[in-house]
């Protein structure tokens, strides 16, 4: 028997079409994903995308990184019905976007990385327009209640074009809720966005995955993904170099770093350390490198005390994912704050 869709705001039911007795495996799967543009073949570059194969699990928030020009919007357009694919197989909500493209539309939600909006709609007629669009009936649109969790409520009536960048990116989110889909696809939603209304966007973000919306995020911001992702994805010059859960994804760099301030300061790097490349730096701190799966901190800290070296504090570091992320590119990506 099938299920109703609810809304994420208010669980009021919208999107029967969505109702599907095969729902219940991947969100997202794609297999042999390939899509080469226009003269891409006969002149040899590489194609935008090569052979993706993803599974992304239902209920999820699914991070898709990689660095420019890696193919992470081409992916998204593909899902969203705005570019072709070459060859491959695509299923979103277990529909077949090759022989049902209407429903994989109506199963996701796209928030795209440019801002546009209507300058002469007021947000609660834009999204009044957009609920009709998607064919939810006026009974059952609570594009004022959206407006309200987005804390856009008293700004319902006013001009578009009269919003702040922060509050239309708001704005873009309500949009892309409005027929309550099972799917919510952020295509770098922080990008020049300050910290307080990152926040605030993360903390909704996180509401709706509790309410059982799937969330793919595309993000340059290393840190953000590490803190909301259960699963990465990374993708380079059109290929998935890993996909994996996050903690999974974590432990695949066996390093940890450990820094020691002696009791008394070290004018010399102490014999018998060698083997953990240690590093003196001009404070006196003392930095060892060591891989857990081989080494136990206890054997390093009996090396330290058989070397005379008295601890008088230590901090260890693990690996991120920024760090696996230079290993597996080459490729630096920004973290919140920089430019």
């Amino acid at each position: 028997m099938t299920q109703m869709r609810k809304n994420p705001v208010n669980d009021k039911i919208i999107s029967p079409e969505l109702d599907h007795e095969g729902a219940h495996g991947a969100a997202i799967e794609t297999r042999d994903l390939v899509k080469c543009y226009r003269g891409g073949k006969n002149t040899g570059s590489r194609p935008a995308l090569d052979s993706v194969s993803l599974s992304i699990p239902k209920g999820s928030i699914y991070g898709l990184l990689g660095p420019n020009g890696a193919g992470k919007s081409t992916f998204i357009n593909i899902l969203a019905g705005l570019v072709v694919k070459t060859s491959g197989h695509v299923r979103v909500w277990d529909f077949d976007l090759d022989r049902s493209p209407r429903q994989v539309r109506a199963a996701l939600g796209v928030v795209p990385q440019e801002i546009n909006y209507d300058p002469f709609f007021t947000p609660a007629e834009l999204l009044d327009l957009h609920a009709g669009l998607y064919g939810v009936p006026k009974a059952q649109r609570h594009g004022i209640e959206l407006l309200d969790a987005l804390g856009l409520a008293d700004k319902a009536n006013a001009y578009t074009r009269n919003l702040s960048g922060g509050m239309k990116r708001r704005l873009l989110i309500a949009k892309a809720l409005v027929h309550a889909p099972p799917i919510l696809i952020l295509d770098e939603p922080t990008a020049g966005v300050d910290v307080d209304l990152r926040r605030q966007l993360w903390a909704y973000v996180r509401k709706l995955n509790e309410s059982g919306t799937t969330i793919v995020l595309t993000t340059h911001y290393l840190e953000e993904a590490q803190s909301l992702c259960d699963y990465i994805a990374i993708i380079d010059q059109g290929q998935v170099v890993t996909a994996q859960p996050k903690e999974q994804l974590l432990r695949r760099l066996d390093c940890k770093r450990l820094t020691i301030r002696p009791a008394e300061s070290l004018a010399a790097i102490p014999p018998g350390l060698g083997a953990f490349d240690p590093e003196l730096d001009e404070n006196g701190a003392l930095a060892l490198s060591y891989k857990p799966s081989q080494t136990p901190m206890s054997a390093v800290l009996a090396r330290l005390q058989e070397a005379g070296v008295e601890i008088a504090d230590l901090t260890t570091h693990e690996a991120d994912l920024e760090e696996i992320f230079l290993q597996l590119t080459g490729k630096s990506a920004k973290l919140p704050g920089t430019a």
